[in-house]
């Protein structure tokens, strides 16, 4: 079938394993190069990283600053993979697609919500 590629009938073990790395590769580049949203939050997340390392805190307070800006980057590429999906379905305007769209949209929203809170309360006793 043109255009179609077929699922491969040895896909198991350690050979799995490499192509799921490779096809993740895949999709960490295809999001940097077509996803403006997900350049930004990384570039963030690469700025703050070194933040919540040299920061004097707990080590859990520390997971918890690394883990949200993960939850950041994680939420943005299921987001972008939504759009693609929508997109792909068709050019058309239906209301399900626009919804689908929002709804992920929201979750980015929540996810740096969530990280822009975590980095304020446990960085904020430090400054006052």
């Amino acid at each position: 079938v043109d255009g179609i590629i077929m699922k491969p009938a040895n896909n198991h073990g350690i050979k799995r394993i490499f192509r799921a790395t490779g096809f993740s590769m895949k999709g960490l580049k295809a999001a940097w190069i077509h996803e403006a949203a997900f350049r930004q939050e990384l570039m963030l997340a690469v700025i703050m990283l070194p933040i919540a390392l040299l920061v004097d805190i707990s080590t859990m307070e520390r997971l918890m600053l690394i883990l949200t800006l993960f939850i950041v980057l994680i939420v943005e590429l299921l987001n972008s993979a939504i759009e693609a999906v929508v997109d792909r379905v068709g050019s058309e305007i239906h209301p399900l697609s626009g919804q689908a769209k929002d709804i992920a949209s929201a979750a980015v929203f929540m996810s740096l919500a969530l990280c822009a809170i975590t980095w304020l309360v446990v960085l904020l006793p430090l400054v006052i």
